[in-house]
């Protein structure tokens, strides 16, 4: 584990505008920086760096963070590998925690399973393209699939002669030490019968995100059908085959750049794809497709499209793949190729534009992809419709997205001719069944398990959150650019009757305010930044959001450049030489925290009253319509109360 002196000695050296300059070229604006965003495409700059700040943020796809953030959003890389990618480039050593022997013993037996594979890619390799053997068969199979140079060359494709231990000699005769070749599933066999695991295969090494080999996939190229087709390495200490994607290494920067994963059953199709200029695909190499791989997926992009061949049978069995992605909060697209070809075959008859356009011209949403494939088995079936609806709710039913559940709803229903209604109630019917499944899986009582129940939009409280985002947002935003300020403010002497001036921070007026009434914040992320200058104000710490710039969490990070940056600066010739001076927010700072604290007051106030009111609609019992009259009756004239100190005028 990096330690804290070592993240902060990173976080000071790595400025964040030496760090953007490498990949994106930029102009002095004012104070700050400004280019071209390396995010997305545009023509006129709206990206912006302040190296005063230490931030950047983007005003046009909204990104936005500090120098390690840029590096994890630019290269993809975890905040772990971000933070060593900066040290290397800033020759800083890295200093980690003590570790014990068995960690010691652990990082070892990784590294030289590491050291390992990567021999093990450099000889397949140069079999491949330098031996007579390797060049007659797996250079020759290669071309035959319509492989370039170039292709074989970036996949690093390789081949292992079919002998019966040529690749083990030559390890063990290069210094690798026979465990480890055993450990990485490589080298096979009992003491003194060892053999290659993949002899007479062709190679296709499997990547990590930072492109090093931790396995590899071996085809076979005899027509002997005892002999499987594809051999997987093992699982290792390096290679965990539900956690890692085919080809992503080098799909990463065309998925965030297109802001879509095409999905493809193997390595072949990866490849292929490749070649034809479509590189923001992979493979689940095999497997079924596991929820760590989806999760993988989501941090590049929200959205899949799943690309099937013609095999009927073998797309159904894929339907659970769909269900995971939902359920992982994805977007899921489908294309189905013609019968009898894949994404492979078919990319060689086809141009990149031809193949772009067929993907997005047959590109369907998963609804009606599944029913228009289920469908055509029903026919005019009315026991099988009814089946295949609830199928399709079972999918819907996954989705936790509120207003997307909703509008599939209405598709389906739309779709199949039948009332919201009566699919609500199957749906809470679906739901009720899985949760009780999962209920005895996990051996918990049914009061510990409660079942969600979805209702239609008419059915939802009027009690929504939507309506504080705007006004918690700006609680948040003063705090950020103006907790430590100091502010004059006068508060009146209850004994003296007399109003004595009282100076203080401004997050100190917001803390102390906002934890007596009693108010938390419904966006988590803007609870979390208030938590942190309530811990500040608390224990009498420097008021500063540093800390929440340089976090770990990126969410808090995004946030917090967001509500500290701003597009526009005034420029100082306005003062210096048309004498022309601007009344800023900071002038008048005791004005705008009041302001915004009591707005958001106000906001509760309303939002408890209307509750009350619904309460009151669903009839209770008398002693309990009583207590909430003279609760609506007390918070009304509280209503009254703040309006006045806003100078708003209530309506009703």
């Amino acid at each position: 584990m990096i330690s804290k002196d070592t993240i902060a000695q990173i976080f000071d050296t790595a400025r964040v505008e030496e760090v953007i300059q490498d990949y994106v070229t930029l102009k002095k604006r004012g104070v700050n920086l400004i280019g071209n965003c390396p995010f997305h495409d545009e023509k006129t700059p709206s990206f912006t760096v302040s190296p005063t700040k230490g931030i950047y943020k983007c005003f046009g796809c909204g990104k936005a963070g500090n120098s390690v953030n840029f590096v994890m959003d630019h290269e993809q890389l975890t905040y772990p590998e971000a933070l060593k990618y900066l040290a290397n480039k800033y020759s800083i050593e890295i200093e980690e925690k003590e570790q014990t022997p068995a960690q010691k013993e652990q990082q070892s037996a990784r590294e030289s399973l590491q050291i390992v594979h990567s021999f093990a890619q450099k000889y397949y390799s140069q079999q491949l393209l330098e031996t007579d053997e390797g060049k007659s068969i797996g250079l020759s199979y290669f071309i035959e699939r319509g492989y370039s140079m170039e292709t074989i060359k970036k996949f690093q494709l390789g081949y292992n002669p079919d002998s019966w231990d040529g690749f083990t000699k030559e390890a063990i005769k290069s210094g690798y030490k026979e465990e480890y070749l055993l450990a990485s599933g490589l080298t096979k066999g009992e003491p003194g019968k060892r053999f290659d695991f993949f002899k007479g295969r062709v190679m296709f090494p499997i990547h990590t995100i930072t492109g090093r080999v931790i396995a590899f996939g071996g085809r076979t190229l005899r027509n002997d059908k005892k002999t499987a087709k594809y051999f997987n390495s093992p699982e290792s200490e390096l290679y965990n085959k539900s956690k890692v994607l085919y080809g992503l290494y080098f799909a990463k920067k065309d998925i965030v750049k297109k802001d879509v994963c095409y999905l493809v059953e193997g390595y072949t199709d990866v490849i292929s794809l490749h070649q034809r200029g479509i590189e923001n695909v992979v493979s689940s190499s095999g497997t079924s497709l596991t929820v760590d791989q989806i999760k993988l997926i989501k941090r590049y992009t929200p959205n899949i499209t799943m690309l099937f061949d013609g095999d009927v049978a073998g797309i159904k069995a894929s339907f659970r793949g769909i269900d995971m992605i939902l359920k992982e909060g994805l977007n899921v697209k489908v294309v189905l190729f013609p019968d009898g070809e894949d994404p492979d075959s078919y990319s060689k008859k086809l141009s990149q534009p031809e193949l772009e356009d067929f993907i997005e011209t047959n590109s369907k949403d998963f609804i009606r992809f599944k029913s228009d494939l289920l469908l055509s088995d029903a026919k005019n079936d009315p026991i099988k419709k009814a089946e295949l609806v609830k199928d399709i709710l079972g999918t819907v039913s996954v989705i936790s997205d509120e207003v997307k559940r909703s509008i599939y709803m209405s598709e389906v229903s739309s779709m199949f001719e039948i009332g919201e209604k009566a699919l609500y109630n199957e749906l809470n019917k679906s739901l009720r069944k899985s949760f009780n499944q999962e209920r005895r899986i996990n051996n918990e009582p049914e009061e510990n398990f409660p079942i969600p129940q979805y209702k239609d939009d008419s059915q939802q409280s009027k009690y929504s959150e939507s309506g504080l985002n705007h006004l918690e947002k700006d609680i948040i935003r003063l705090l950020l650019n103006y907790g430590d300020h100091e502010v004059v403010f006068l508060i009146k002497n209850p004994e003296t009757d007399e109003t004595d001036e009282v100076a203080t921070t401004a997050a100190n007026y917001i803390v102390v305010t906002l934890v007596q009434d009693e108010i938390n914040f419904e966006n988590q992320v803007f609870q979390k930044i208030f938590d942190h200058y309530k811990s500040l104000v608390e224990e009498e710490k420097e008021i500063s959001n540093k800390a929440l710039r340089l976090n770990q969490d990126i969410e808090i990070v995004e946030v917090v450049v967001s509500l500290v940056s701003t597009k526009y600066e005034l420029s100082e010739n306005w003062k210096v030489h048309h004498k022309i001076y601007v009344t800023t927010e900071d002038m008048k700072l005791r004005f705008a925290l009041e302001h915004a604290v009591l707005a958001l007051q106000l906001k509760r106030i309303e939002l408890e009253i209307q509750d009350i009111q619904i309460k009151l609609k669903e009839v209770p019992e008398e002693e309990v319509v009583v207590d909430l009259l003279t609760s609506q009756l007390t918070l009304i004239e509280l209503k009254k109360i703040v309006s006045d100190k806003l100078n708003r005028v209530i309506l009703k």
